[in-house]
């Protein structure tokens, strides 16, 4: 009888190169872990929040744009489909009303306070209304970019969405007179953050979902910053099966999070908090009634809260948590 009992177990169907590893293929499984960096944001805050405004109508699919179907996402058509080589009036009207109307709002509600925001922008977007583009400049709200058009860019080859981070950063540069330092292409794939680290111009991305902060990584050669975003804090939750029904319930949810994030900065534990809102959807008066309650909740807070811009939050990681040789990639 051969004595096996120190042999390597086998699993010949279910083994995989990946097998144990924590970090793999752009994933990091542990992060921070129990060891967060310790943060000290401006005024001793206790929070970064960071409003997001997507600006992306004008932009999405559309047979007006050259696309071969229409638009199916995020509007108050739940579970829209695309209709293959045909035009949808009912929801391109809806994403008119983002630009028309819904902005403006936003940014009535915004600037009436003095919050600052990052605006998501897509390029095509923000050539066809320069109005809306002169208020975020004048309001000096951080203009990021977000990709040329509000693409699923899962398949798109990777010459076409290489122009297509060059062509926003030249939009840019003709309407603002400066580059976007931050990028969110919303809809990657895994070539995406290859291509914003080639570019060359960016200080961060915002295509992770993977932490309460932000973090490094240097799989392109050199050390890139990684600020999540969010799609659990976003109106884009009025726009899905069991989601916000109501401007009530997405104040309470923010006020929650920002609440609980406050608890654990008191404790030692800071964070950021990231608001991601669409003109066409909290862009309505009963949902942007929501926001304000929230807004006014964080502006009773004093100095507990930053709010800042991302391009705010990057320089601060910059300054204070710039990746050292000795430092893990994702730990600094």
């Amino acid at each position: 009888m051969n004595d096996n009992h120190n042999e390597e177990p086998s699993y010949p169907l279910s083994s995989h190169p990946n097998d144990g590893k924590s970090i793999y293929g752009g994933r990091d499984a542990v992060g921070y872990g129990s060891n967060p960096p310790n943060v000290n944001w401006p005024h001793n805050a206790k929070v970064a929040l960071n409003f997001v405004i997507n600006y992306e109508e004008g932009g999405e699919n559309c047979l007006l744009h050259g696309d071969s179907e229409s638009e199916k996402l995020l509007s108050e058509i739940i579970n829209a489909v695309a209709i293959p080589n045909q035009r949808s009036v009912n929801m391109e009207t809806l994403y008119d009303y983002g630009s028309r109307a819904g902005f403006w709002r936003l940014h009535r509600l915004m600037t009436s306070r003095g919050i600052p925001c990052t605006v998501y922008a897509v390029g095509m977007a923000l050539e066809r209304n320069l109005e809306a583009c002169m208020a975020m400049k004048e309001a000096g709200w951080e203009i990021a970019s977000h990709g040329y058009r509000w693409w699923d860019y899962q398949n798109v080859p990777e010459d076409v969405e290489r122009e297509h981070i060059r062509r926003s950063v030249d939009i840019h540069e003709k309407i603002f007179g400066k580059r976007p330092v931050g990028m969110y292409q919303g809809k990657p794939n895994v070539n995406t953050r290859k291509l914003i680290v080639e570019e060359g111009g960016f200080l961060y991305d915002s295509d992770s979902y993977a932490d309460d902060l932000p973090y490094w990584t240097t799989e392109y050669g050199r050390p890139h910053l990684i600020i999540p975003y969010t799609l659990s804090e976003n109106d884009m939750r009025f726009a899905v099966p069991n989601g916000f029904s109501h401007g009530g319930d997405f104040f309470k949810h923010l006020k929650d999070t920002l609440d609980y994030l406050i608890e654990e900065g008191r404790e030692g534990s800071k964070k950021m908090m990231t608001v991601g809102l669409h003109c066409r959807l909290v862009g309505r008066p009963g949902r942007a009634a929501g926001l304000k309650h929230f807004l006014d909740h964080v502006q009773s807070l004093g100095d507990d809260v930053f709010v800042c811009t991302r391009e705010q939050i990057a320089n601060h990681w910059y300054t204070h948590h710039y990746p050292t040789e000795e430092s893990n990639d994702s730990k600094c």
